[in-house]
């Protein structure tokens, strides 16, 4: 039977733009001979652990945990991949309070001790602090 599964890594992506500087960072190589076989004029490839991968300007150059690199098409990263949740430090404070205090979401809602400050903010922002608690986050 098959089950549905979620990734649980996150990752760091950029899409990518043909330039320079993205060449350089991902080592990719760009070619700019005609090949008769496929028309690769002009064609970019990405190193990758199981070798050379065609990249195209607006794909998305992703890096794993290992600091490995794969290309996604962008209609493919759009269906698979979220922003991670912006959050102010000092939501991201009591988060890590109470995950190092050991405590689970059900808690952190339910903390008497909390500030008004972060009691406001996840009446105001729920969703955003749920998906900062289970999916991480990046502070502003």
């Amino acid at each position: 039977m098959a089950r549905t599964y979620r990734k649980t890594a996150t990752i760091k992506a950029e899409q990518f733009d043909g330039s320079d500087d993205m060449i350089g960072k991902y080592k990719i190589i760009s070619t700019h001979l005609a090949c008769t076989a496929g028309g690769f004029e002009g064609a970019y490839f990405l190193p990758t652990l199981e070798g050379e991968l065609r990249v195209n300007i607006g794909d998305w150059l992703a890096t794993g945990v290992k600091n490995e690199h794969w290309a996604i098409s962008d209609d493919v990263f759009n269906k698979t991949y979220a922003e991670l949740p912006v959050i102010p430090n000092y939501v991201a404070e009591y988060i890590d309070y109470m995950k190092s205090s050991y405590r689970d979401i059900w808690d952190a809602i339910h903390y008497p001790f909390r500030s008004n400050k972060v009691d406001k903010y996840m009446e105001d922002n729920s969703e955003m602090f749920a998906r900062a608690w289970l999916d991480s986050y990046t502070v502003e």
